[in-house]
């Protein structure tokens, strides 16, 4: 059975709401959407986390990547890049890089960030660096998506993003949520084609 790979990384939790909306885009089509997590980073390298964290999503594995149909992959924003403990995850894959395992598959990404103009595009931007790579194929959100053209809060056509700010309590808002079940659905659509064969 195939399955989209959902993988981000949240420290508050507005990521991990924009993840849970782009799986149940996913999931609208009829295919699995599979949710997974990176543990963090420990500035202390004898630190481990345990294998299966307390709560929350599963830590990815390789084998989650390798296996997937399609991934969808978000972030926070850290001084305009990708988050430390996802780009150490997308750091172990040269073995699937290297055996071609993830060439010609769609991928997708999303990102959010405290301020208005706090590097949310650059974010897209860095995480979508490695996915080419890799070999992927990225989407973004078409300005078909109405939400696109009159949101006053996160969404951009390189992929959905939000903005948790005090005022918005770190919830999405309905733009934002409307713009992430979008995204996968689109990304599950088009997985669905190449699956069978019409792209």
């Amino acid at each position: 059975m195939s399955y989209l790979l959902v993988l981000y990384y949240s420290r508050t939790g507005s990521v991990q709401q924009m993840a849970q909306h782009v799986a149940r885009g996913i999931e609208a089509t009829g295919m699995e959407a599979r949710i997974r997590t990176v543990p963090p980073v420990s500035p202390t390298t004898e630190a481990v986390d345990p294998a299966i964290p307390d709560s929350g999503a599963l830590y990815v594995t390789l084998d989650d990547l390798k296996h997937c149909a399609g991934l969808a992959i978000g972030s926070p924003t850290r001084f305009g890049n990708m988050a430390a403990p996802l780009k150490y995850f997308i750091d172990q894959c040269s073995g699937l890089w290297l055996d071609g395992s993830l060439v010609n598959k769609p991928a997708t990404v999303f990102s959010s960030t405290a301020s208005l103009h706090g590097g949310q595009e650059s974010t897209l931007l860095s995480m979508m660096l490695p996915l080419f790579h890799l070999g992927f194929i990225l989407l973004g959100v078409p300005y078909t998506e109405n939400d696109l053209n009159t949101t006053h809060t996160g969404g951009t056509p390189y992929g959905s993003t939000h903005i948790a700010n005090e005022e918005q309590k770190n919830k999405l808002s309905a733009e934002e949520a409307r713009l992430c079940f979008a995204q996968g659905k689109r990304l599950a659509e088009v997985a669905l084609l190449f699956e069978k064969g019409r792209v």
